[in-house]
């Protein structure tokens, strides 16, 4: 069977169209950057939303000192007396905010451990953690219970958001790992049923502040 006239003709426009390419009318829209980016609010609303659709923890935070309240909070209805944070910065931030619990020091029989993390990618709910800080690759992991906490300034779109955001944070040069966490660990390899916490934390918290 032959090909109709009009059929031929749509096919002649796709051909003429393809060897005279039109310019992008915006080139910003290409590339790395996403072309849609909502605002900060909603990229947290977002961010609560698809974390807790994947069993993550979300808190949200009107400052520092309101974190530190409620983590002390959660901290004494868990009962966790073994805490570790091994960033300084974090640990001056609680301790300036009045959060008396000390550090502990091992994460083998730790019963949490405190994090910060590079960005918040809201469109899939991921934590993304690297070794650029003081917690190293296994403080996030290791713990039973992983308690990130992040600012609103740090919430980006997409996951190439990210990416790029952190290729311009250190000028190309990477650290040596980079981790992109979606709620706790989770795998249905056995049977098909899913199990929590099988190469990671059972639970993932994130404490989210304003600012």
């Amino acid at each position: 069977m032959g090909i109709s006239p009009s059929k031929e003709n749509i096919l002649k426009k796709i051909r003429q169209a393809l060897s005279h390419p039109v310019p992008v009318p915006f080139p910003q829209s290409e590339g790395n950057n996403s072309v849609f980016q909502p605002p900060v609010d909603d990229m947290a609303v977002q961010f609560a939303q698809e974390f807790t659709k994947l069993q993550g923890k979300f808190v949200f935070c009107a400052s520092e000192k309101d974190m530190t309240e409620q983590l002390l909070q959660l901290a004494a209805a868990r009962s966790w007396d073994k805490i570790v944070c091994r960033e300084k910065k974090l640990q001056a931030t609680l301790q300036s905010n009045q959060f008396p619990v000390p550090f502990h020091d091992q994460l083998s029989d730790c019963d949490v451990s405190f994090t910060t993390c590079e960005l918040l990618v809201s469109r899939t709910g991921t934590m993304v953690l690297s070794t650029a800080n003081e917690s190293g690759r296994t403080t996030s992991v290791y713990a039973p219970v992983h308690v990130c906490i992040a600012y609103t300034s740090q919430l980006v779109y997409d996951l190439k958001d990210a990416l790029q955001l952190l290729k311009e944070k250190y000028n190309g040069r990477l650290p040596s790992f980079i981790s992109f966490a979606t709620g706790p660990s989770r795998t249905a390899d056995i049977e098909k049923t899913l199990v929590v916490g099988v190469h990671g934390p059972k639970e993932v918290f994130v404490f989210l502040i304003e600012g």
